[in-house]
């Protein structure tokens, strides 16, 4: 019987690594999601912490300014860490999308491979079939003739 080679097996191989590679990238950015969700609370809790904060009855007019500035530089970090977030997102869609790229161009190659597979498992069995009828009727001549004779 003759051994199964499947000649894209190179082509197979190689998609299974671009699948392995999109893997580890959308890992990546899902880590780094996570981080900068993690630094979207941090800056909103140092916001909140900041405004829950009273100011003193007897504050001078450049505290007060100090305290605004402080205030509003607080709130461009919260805006600024929400559109990273926003950013990372978008990043993460796109490495998912190229995951599902690269699963489904893997995955076709497999199906192909099952069926050539198959393919090939039928034809052997039938050529092993045809071997062993073969092999029966020579034996059957065989006693016919031993049986003639």
């Amino acid at each position: 019987m003759q051994r199964f080679t499947f000649k894209l097996e190179s082509v197979r191989a190689l998609r299974e690594q671009v699948e392995k590679q999109a893997q580890e990238a959308l890992a990546h950015e899902l880590a780094a999601d996570a981080a900068r969700r993690a630094e979207l609370e941090r800056a909103g809790a140092r916001l909140d912490e900041a405004t829950r904060a009273g100011t003193p009855e007897t504050v001078s007019g450049p505290d007060l300014a100090a305290r605004q500035a402080f205030v509003e530089r607080l709130e461009r970090e919260r805006l600024d860490a929400h559109a990273s977030v926003a950013r990372q997102e978008r990043e993460v869609a796109l490495r998912r999308l190229g995951l599902e790229r690269a699963a489904r161009e893997r995955e076709a190659l497999e199906r192909l491979k099952r069926r050539r597979l198959a393919a090939h498992r039928l034809v052997s069995a039938r050529a092993e079939e045809a071997t062993l009828s073969e092999i029966g009727l020579q034996r059957h001549v065989r006693n016919a003739w031993d049986d003639a004779a």
